[in-house]
């Protein structure tokens, strides 16, 4: 199929991180286009620009796909075999909520605790308004895991885990405990292959000056 996935910074940036867990998972071919992080005038664009406009951006046909969960939903119908959205309703629309819930919220984790895959700051002391964003985040993982069984949030990876991947990451990287739980659920997605072929990646991905997330 004729598709390509933009993204930005595999070290940086939690949404590319989410769009393209997200076509992995459909299994359809794409060819990944980067912008380099090294390039300074291209990382000031992105941070200029409104987000939904650059990156991710699933490319197919012809069809230009700029949002995250317009990401997820098209690569859905396109593959339903790939479990991107669970098979029985009721889950589908629980998965929907739950991904709404971070491509919406989340606000305060998200400035306190940016993506850096590579970083790591043992005895990160976290405020309280983001404490309070990992509280809400912890909660979800366990209803979630209780109500379909792990070892992923709807049983088998979705698009909810895609979402959550990035926060997974930011735990690591800013030493945020979880209970034995949640610490598991964390472990199976850090195993994941592409989450792993990603972090790969990112380790080999030039430390940007600035250390900014491209919060796209």
């Amino acid at each position: 199929m004729d598709a390509t996935l933009t993204i930005s910074s595999k070290n940086y940036s939690s949404w590319s991180m989410r769009g393209w867990l997200l076509a992995r998972l459909s299994a359809i071919p794409f060819e990944e286009v980067l912008v380099p992080p090294e390039d300074t005038a291209a990382r000031a664009e992105l941070l200029l620009l409104s987000p939904s406009i650059l990156v991710p951006c699933l490319t197919h046909e012809g069809e230009r796909i700029w949002d995250t969960l317009a990401i997820g939903e098209y690569l859905h119908e396109l593959a339903p075999q790939a479990g991107i959205l669970p098979p029985e309703r009721g889950a589908r629309a629980r998965c929907r909520s739950v991904c709404g819930e971070m491509h919406s919220g989340f606000t305060a984790l998200r400035s306190a605790l940016p993506m850096n895959i590579k970083g790591r700051f043992p005895g990160f002391k976290v405020w309280s308004r983001a404490q309070a964003d990992i509280d809400r985040i912890t909660e979800l993982w366990r209803e979630c895991l209780a109500t379909y069984g792990g070892p992923f949030l709807f049983g088998a990876f979705s698009m909810a885990d895609a979402m959550y991947a990035p926060v997974v990451t930011r735990f690591v990287t800013y030493d945020v405990k979880l209970d034995p739980r949640c610490a598991a659920y964390g472990k199976a997605i850090l195993e994941w292959p592409d989450v792993a072929q990603w972090h790969a990646d990112a380790e080999r991905e030039p430390v940007a000056i600035d250390e900014l997330e491209v919060e796209f």
